[in-house]
């Protein structure tokens, strides 16, 4: 591809937007190292699902958001949640269930949220999230906010049968929100070719008028273009939308996951030839976008902040015995 096609690509970019991008994908993947370390030392307890490989999906959905669009996912939430500029303090210190994290604690890996950043979890039903992404984009419709839902789900909630209900009454009522399959080739241990009958999962929502696009998850800039023309077709009252995101996680399902299912020789080509960050690095550095010691700077200022925030976790007090009885509701 010659310079001339690939600065096309970028011409919706600014320089400092890029940069940012970039910063942020740096920032997903270095926390998520981190967070793997701590659970490893056994400070993070439950279930961790981390997000490393997966970092250009989010960063390039939220990279074409509008600050009233709202954002719900599944269990793997961290890097959703660093994307919607939730503070790598807040995130880590609840991963390690202290009082300064986001959901005083009290709900760990899957279930933190903030309404400021206008993010509504983290969910550890498969596929239930779904439903509620519906619930918020009616919200945003009844509201005439001119927001949009972007709800993610991952290959194997997209055999749900709430996700299809889902379906059903946003295309019925025109609902603004942007469905987004993270497919990232295994459902736990069980590929897509062995979960999924009909394996495009962008026709998935064809009985219900829903379009679909699929699109190469290792490529920012094509889901930065599919992301405009998404939110753009469920922002303007067209309906919703599907996008079929072809993406691939480095770990294991979880922490607990030895991954024994796919060969490391899988993981390593993959890494090598086809990784999100360095695929961007190498996009903009060849367009005199950024520079080597720019690219320096970025990765000692995220370790930094990723340091400060295991830190931060690590001293930030438990909750009080009395949280048990708070924001809880009790039928």
């Amino acid at each position: 591809m010659d310079k001339s096609v690939q600065k096309n690509e970028l011409a919706s970019l600014t320089h400092d937007e890029a940069k940012n991008i970039l910063k942020k994908m740096i920032l997903i993947r270095k926390f998520e190292e981190k967070a793997g370390q701590l659970y490893g030392m056994g400070l993070i307890g439950g279930f961790c699902h981390l997000y490393i490989g997966q970092e250009a999906v989010v960063m390039g959905m939220q990279s074409a958001a509008l600050p009233q669009d709202t954002v719900i996912t599944s269990y793997r939430d961290h890097g959703h949640m660093l994307a919607c500029d939730m503070t790598p303090r807040g995130v880590m210190a609840e991963l390690t269930g202290r009082s300064g994290g986001y959901s005083k604690g009290k709900g760990g890996s899957m279930h933190m949220f903030s309404r400021e950043k206008n993010f509504f979890g983290g969910h550890g039903i498969v596929g239930a999230q779904i439903s509620l992404g519906a619930g918020l984009a009616f919200a945003h419709k009844y509201n005439k906010d001119n927001g949009v839902c972007m709800a993610y789900m991952g290959d194997g909630a997209a055999n749900q049968g709430q996700v299809y209900e889902s379906f059903n009454m946003a295309a019925l009522w025109k609902l603004p929100v942007v469905f987004i399959i993270e497919d990232n080739k295994y459902s736990m241990g069980t590929s897509t070719k062995r979960h999924a009958a009909g394996e495009d999962f962008s026709q998935r929502g064809a009985a219900y008028g829903i379009p679909g696009r699929t699109v190469d998850g290792m490529d920012i800039l094509a889901v930065r273009e599919a992301a405009l023309w998404a939110l753009e077709h469920a922002r303007t009252g067209q309906g919703p939308i599907l996008l079929n995101i072809q993406t691939y996680r480095y770990r294991g399902h979880s922490m607990s996951d030895p991954a024994k299912y796919r060969s490391k020789e899988e993981v390593e080509n993959m890494r090598e030839s086809n990784d999100p960050i360095e695929k961007f690095k190498a996009k903009l550095l060849g367009l005199d976008l950024i520079s080597e010691k720019e690219i320096k700077d970025i990765e000692k200022e995220v370790k930094e902040s990723v340091n400060d925030s295991a830190e931060f976790a690590q001293t930030s007090p438990e909750p009080e015995p009395c949280e048990l009885y708070t924001d809880i509701l009790i039928a």
